[in-house]
């Protein structure tokens, strides 16, 4: 456990914050301040820290005063030195004797050293400041004159961006530097110290930090491209950032082919990249009508009208309101079909002439053009949370029939497993506990967002009877988007006239669930991977 001795001139909130956050098991052993009245002595006693005072009296001598301070830190066995608003400039007589000493400057060094940080970032107007954690050195003349040129320029161990807002002054700006940089910059390096990312010999530091896909550290950037009227409802206020490393196709950048129509909500800009992600699954033509970024229904056809009219057949009512995704440029026949019930907007990667002057003369539907399905989508998706940030590759599987294992005694058809594979890629798309019922090309039965798996095949065979358009659960195939923990979600989809199953497998009891399928002549086959979508 690294212990650190802090010492702080005023508040040392960055001290204190350090030993709330123990960063690398890091604990501070004692806190030292150069004045008695120093707010961070009182505040490290009551959480039961060492302190000391240290006052250096009119006309002491630098390093005398520092050699106090390090018969002080005898006492305790440190591996750091932090300083918190220290406002002594440290002479070798300290440094060489102490442990490697670190400090928190408020801007990106080497830019605005020295006092005034914040002052200084605001009369250049730069649009970003921030905080740099770095190695304390030498900036004492023998004769005990401050070497200038050399303050704040140890070598850097981190640094933490802060946006300047064009109405920020030096008090706003300091008070974010501290929250949003210090307050991270700071417990870092200690952790990156801690887990032997630094190297520190002398005055040398060395930095690793991991690459790849997933670094130990993670820094994005986007940019305001509107606001939004509200939120996902109209208490929230809302906004849409951009990301300017993506190249593909997508809503964000999708350009708005009826100007004078509504501009898209924050709910239909969620909606319209669902419905985006699922149609770029299928090569052939496709289309897919989402609500509430869960299909409504999916296709896959000869044409493109087709393909929305088969989509639109596994749930018209559900459909109503919804997004429409296309993976062509939508044409007339299309257009005329999608115009024949209320939609919210409709995405696809072009339009004809003939087709736009049929959807331009519904005044409430958007028109989005997110042109050609060119450019990899980018390879990370990420959910926010409460203090941090879940971050995970995309889902990029897509089984062939070769991947698929057989485990029952019947073996699906060429036919079935056309479908199946469909059907388990439409399922990558489908809130979990998620069951697709499909028909060739064409979803039947959708059963989403279940606490039960056996209740969202109960929920998929009774839309595919009850909504479903000229189709029917019967003579249907089953895609789940993880195991059968049970029996009964298969012998429930097999009285209900379903003949094939796609799932991972990986159940304790898939000898069980095989078993039933052979009862009910059923083939059944296995990805070996799951397709959980939780968001």
């Amino acid at each position: 456990m690294p212990i650190i001795a802090g010492l702080a001139s005023n508040r040392g909130r960055n001290l204190l914050h350090i030993q709330d956050r123990q960063p690398g098991d890091a604990t501070l052993g004692v806190v030292v301040s150069n004045h008695a009245d120093a707010p961070i002595i009182e505040k490290a006693e009551n959480r039961g820290i060492d302190t000391a005072v240290v006052e250096r009296s009119p006309g002491m001598d630098r390093r005398e005063h520092e050699r106090r301070i390090l018969q002080v830190l005898s006492d305790y066995d440190l591996d750091l030195v932090a300083l918190d608003g220290y406002m002594q400039i440290l002479s070798e007589t300290f440094l060489e004797a102490a442990p490697p000493t670190l400090n928190v400057h408020p801007s990106l060094l080497p830019s605005f050293p020295g006092e005034n940080a914040h002052e200084q970032a605001l009369a250049a107007g730069v649009a970003v400041s921030g905080c740099t954690v770095h190695l304390v050195t030498d900036a004492v003349a023998e004769d005990g004159s401050v070497i200038e040129e050399h303050v704040d320029a140890g070598p850097i161990i981190t640094q933490e961006p802060v946006p300047v807002y064009p109405d920020d002054d030096p008090a706003d700006l300091k008070r974010r530097v501290l929250y949003e940089g210090e307050f991270t910059a700071y417990p870092r390096a200690i952790e990156m110290i801690a887990a032997g990312q630094v190297t520190i010999d002398g005055d040398e530091v060395t930095v690793t930090e991991d690459g790849g896909a997933f670094p130990h550290r993670r820094f994005t950037s986007t940019d305001r491209v509107r606001k939004l009227r509200y939120g996902e409802n109209p208490h929230q206020e809302a906004a849409l950032y951009a990301d300017p490393r993506n190249e593909a196709a997508s809503v964000v950048d999708a350009e708005q082919r009826n100007p004078t129509g509504k501009a898209l909500s924050y709910n239909n800009y969620n909606d319209a990249d669902a419905a985006l992600n699922l149609i770029r699954e299928f090569e052939a033509p496709a289309a897919a009508v989402i609500k509430h970024t869960n299909p409504a229904g999916c296709a896959v056809g000869d044409s493109l009208s087709e393909a929305y009219e088969d989509a639109l057949a596994t749930d018209a009512k559900s459909a109503f309101g919804g997004i429409v995704a296309l993976n062509r440029p939508c044409d007339e026949p299309t257009a005329t079909a999608i115009v024949d019930s209320f939609k919210e907007a409709v995405v696809a990667p072009g339009y004809t002439a003939d087709a736009l002057d049929v959807l331009t003369e519904k005044d409430d539907l958007r028109v989005l053009d997110v042109g050609e399905f060119d450019g990899d989508t980018l390879g990370q998706v990420e959910k926010p949370l409460v203090g941090g940030r879940l971050v995970q590759e995309r889902d990029l599987q897509a089984p062939q029939a070769a991947d698929l294992e057989t485990v029952t005694e019947r073996e699906p058809t060429a036919a079935e497993l056309e479908s199946l594979l469909f059907a388990w890629q439409t399922a990558k798309h489908v809130k979990s506990n998620a069951i697709v019922l499909a028909s060739g090309t064409e979803t039947v039965g959708i059963g989403m967002g279940q606490a039960s798996r056996v209740d969202a095949v109960d929920l998929a065979t009774k839309k595919a009877d009850r909504d479903a358009e000229g189709k029917s659960a019967a003579g249907s195939v089953m895609a789940s988007d993880a195991f059968f923990p049970f029996p009964d979600g298969v012998e429930l989809a097999a009285e209900a006239g379903v003949e094939a199953v796609i799932q991972p497998g990986g159940s304790v009891n898939d000898e069980a669930v095989i078993e039933a399928a052979n009862e009910h002549d059923l083939a059944m086959v296995f990805t070996g991977t799951r397709a959980f979508r939780h968001d």
